[in-house]
């Protein structure tokens, strides 16, 4: 290139208007009717469907003595379908309220709304779909499932609308919706559910929900990243206490409720072992949390190896303590 072509390419830039800043993004973004669609399915989060399995943790419990095995399958089945499209409904919400928070956030900024791959309508249009597709599917299992789910998708746009800034009310809202997952794997099958099932569900959720913050928390120390106003109002040392205090509530309401099982079921020794895997998974999760890296519990559940281990013997032996 001649020294006179580079001198008009450099005045040609110097007198070229800086261009308007946009939604940073990650990658290629794909734009046109395929890139929407493809927007919406990562907005409505497949991924963190992976916590829709609790659906099958009654129908697990109680598939021993039913007497129709093929029926409870099915309706659990239904269940983790219908509540996998109503919780995808409320993270479509949640992301176009927050596009904003979002779009200042270093790695929120690169979800489909705040990218602006996604139009907000368009979002709230689609969570509109998700939530009428899974309230009809979840008739096929019972009017009661879809009760539950109504009170899940009330108690989360609750959430999306403002209770997510109140302290302490926004870890009950959403350590409420894995409690929920539960619940409705239970009236799906017609199950009565166990005191101490509901226990270990309650704190455990509440156990993740604290660390998610606690890692939320940490990133913010780290980076100066924008917080939810919630998180202004929680020190590092009280999210520590809730995780700590849940954690061991988790622990003695799960050993309480293997002793029970073992009463219940021939008196086999396999429930008190299940009492191994499921506390070594349990700490070994709570190094997670103590490290802030525990912001997405999908995300460890799918690439911790050790934890996969520890939680598929822990299913073989409480599947021991049933059916040996």
């Amino acid at each position: 290139m001649s020294e006179t072509t580079e001198q008009r390419n450099s005045d040609e830039a110097a007198v070229t208007p800086e261009a308007p800043e946009t939604p940073v993004t990650s990658g290629t973004v794909s734009r046109g009717p395929f890139g929407l669609v493809g927007g919406v399915i990562k907005t409505a989060r497949p991924r963190q469907w992976v916590k829709n399995v609790l659906v099958f943790a009654a129908p697990f419990f109680a598939f021993s003595k039913s007497t129709d095995r093929t029926g409870l399958l099915l309706d659990a089945i239904v269940a983790f379908v219908a509540f996998s499209l109503v919780a995808s409904s409320v993270y479509l919400i949640n992301d176009a309220i927050d596009v904003e928070a979002d779009r200042a956030h270093p790695t929120k900024r690169n979800r489909p709304i705040a990218a602006g791959i996604v139009p907000v309508p368009v979002a709230y249009g689609s969570a509109v779909v998700f939530f009428l597709a899974g309230l009809g599917v979840s008739f096929f299992a019972s009017w009661q499932l879809a009760i539950v789910l109504g009170v899940y998708e009330a108690v989360q746009l609750g959430y999306c609308f403002g209770l997510k800034h109140q302290p302490v009310v926004d870890l009950a809202i959403v350590g409420s919706g894995f409690l929920m997952r539960s619940i409705a794997g239970g009236v799906a099958g017609g199950i009565a559910l166990s005191q101490w099932f509901l226990l270990v569900t309650a704190f455990g959720s509440l156990f993740m929900v604290a660390g998610k913050r606690y890692a939320e928390i940490m990133l913010f120390e780290r980076t100066g990243a924008k917080i939810r106003s919630s998180l202004k109002k929680y020190s590092a040392s009280y999210l520590r206490f809730v995780w700590a205090t849940s954690a061991a509530i988790l622990i003695m309401s799960y050993c309480l409720w293997a002793f029970e099982i073992r009463q219940t079921e021939h008196n086999s020794v396999w429930a008190l072992i299940s009492m191994v895997p499921f506390v070594v998974a349990v700490l070994r999760y709570a190094v997670d949390v103590d490290g802030g890296i525990a912001g997405e519990p999908e995300e460890i559940a799918l690439k911790d190896r050790i934890l996969q281990v520890l939680g598929a013997t822990w299913v073989v032996t409480l599947f021991l303590a049933f059916y040996l």
